[in-house]
């Protein structure tokens, strides 16, 4: 397992297509020709495609856990409202049919 980070390995990847591309003469004899120079590219171009999704699709999560935080703090102060006054208004024999298991 590389100890390089992900954005790392991109940028030198990318260098290394650029130094592929200025010395295509010498390194196309072992078949790292501008064929495998484009290849290299476009998988670079999808690791930077990937990586910005990636990131978006994070911020997106971070959002969505902020409003589910958000909503279920909601709901527990309508619940303990709505548990206040069972607690005062029903008999305690009845409280479990709202789900209160509380003893006085």
């Amino acid at each position: 397992m590389s100890d390089r980070s992900y954005d790392h390995d991109i940028i030198a990847t990318g260098v290394m297509v650029h130094g592929i591309r200025l010395h295509q003469d010498v390194l196309a004899q072992r078949k790292i020709d501008s064929d495998f120079a484009d290849s290299l590219q476009e998988k670079v171009d999808a690791c930077i495609a990937l990586d910005i999704e990636q990131e978006t699709l994070k911020a997106l999560l971070k959002e969505k856990t902020a409003e589910a935080v958000a909503k279920r703090e909601e709901m527990r102060k309508q619940a303990a409202e709505a548990r206040k006054i069972i607690k005062m208004d029903i008999a305690q024999a009845l409280w479990r049919e709202f789900g209160i298991e509380d003893k006085r």
